[in-house]
């Protein structure tokens, strides 16, 4: 039978079988198994059972007689691809099959070492681990921005308390803090509150009505309320630590990179340790022979 008959006819059976699917038969035909060839390229040969074992699930009907045209036609594709591939670099194939080797070897060893990273690898890392490794190595973490802590509150011009509001904003007692945040919430007024984490300055600025390409450096200088307006509404905002660009990177922006970098620590001095036991035990086992070169050997690679 010609192969683009042989294909159709397979492609119907195929197509058959997407109806048995879709009417939940749990047994298939038999034929669904066959090893009958759908296409040759060459020595190769795509039969019909691996086309039907590579249908989704969910496929049926006219998709599936679709679908295994298309998957038809791209393995031919492949194979011509390759036929072509090994001629052209035939001379090759020695590098290639190393390279493979190679390949396969560093997946087999990068899966065992994921296996023991897995299973042994303790992922939890105090405060106090982390703080230690920021203060041995804060020459390596340096801005190249500005980041602000502070709090940025806006309120209608209209409000008649704005006074109170701001001998409130600025004092450091806790009952005055709480009774600013009280006003805040029970008048509606928009607080947005960076006391706790560092913001970039550019963000902070950002919720104030600043004008582009104006400079606002001077106003990190100061750690009392400052003011803004636009045309509605009253700013008032409070710039409490700074840091510069070329000065530590704050500890606290820093917390998830610090434990990634502790993490890679534990899990190569995890592989090494490994490697160690595997090459004392093969020692002791005699799994492992070493020889020493005779002085006869030395001399001649002299």
């Amino acid at each position: 039978m010609p192969l683009d008959m042989r294909m159709m006819s397979s492609i119907y059976r195929l197509l058959a079988l997407a109806v048995v699917l879709l009417y939940g038969c749990q047994e298939l035909p038999r034929y669904f198994a066959s090893d009958e060839p759908l296409a040759k390229v060459g020595d190769r040969e795509l039969t019909l059972s691996e086309v039907a074992a590579s249908l989704p699930e969910g496929v049926s009907g006219n998709d599936s007689a679709a679908y295994a045209k298309v998957y038809i036609d791209r393995w031919v594709r492949k194979q011509l691809k390759l036929n072509e591939a090994e001629q052209l670099f035939s001379a090759s194939g020695a590098d290639i099959d190393r390279m493979v080797e190679e390949y396969r070897q560093a997946l087999l060893i990068r899966k065992l070492e994921q296996h023991y990273v897995d299973r042994l690898v303790d992922t939890t890392f105090t405060d106090g681990q982390i703080a230690t490794y920021y203060t041995e190595h804060q020459q390596d973490f340096r801005l190249d921005h500005t980041v602000v802590k502070g709090r940025v509150v806006r309120f209608p011009k209209s409000y008649r308390q704005q006074r109170r509001l701001r001998e409130l904003m600025e004092s450091t007692r806790e009952r005055d803090q709480q009774d600013f945040r009280d006003i805040c919430l029970k008048n509606e007024f928009e607080l947005t509150d960076f006391d706790e984490r560092w913001v970039a300055y550019s963000d902070f600025l950002s919720l104030l009505p600043t004008v582009r390409k104006q400079s606002y450096e001077g106003l990190l200088n100061s750690r009392k309320v400052q003011q803004m307006s636009d045309q509605a509404s009253h700013y008032y905002f409070m710039i409490e630590q700074v840091r510069r660009p070329g000065e530590p990177t704050p500890i606290e922006q820093l917390r998830p990179t610090i434990r990634r970098i502790l993490f890679n620590q534990r899990q190569q001095q995890l592989i090494r340790d490994h490697e160690a036991e595997l090459y004392e035990a093969a020692l002791l086992e005699g799994t492992v022979e070493l020889y020493e070169a005779t002085a006869g050997e030395a001399k001649d690679q002299d």
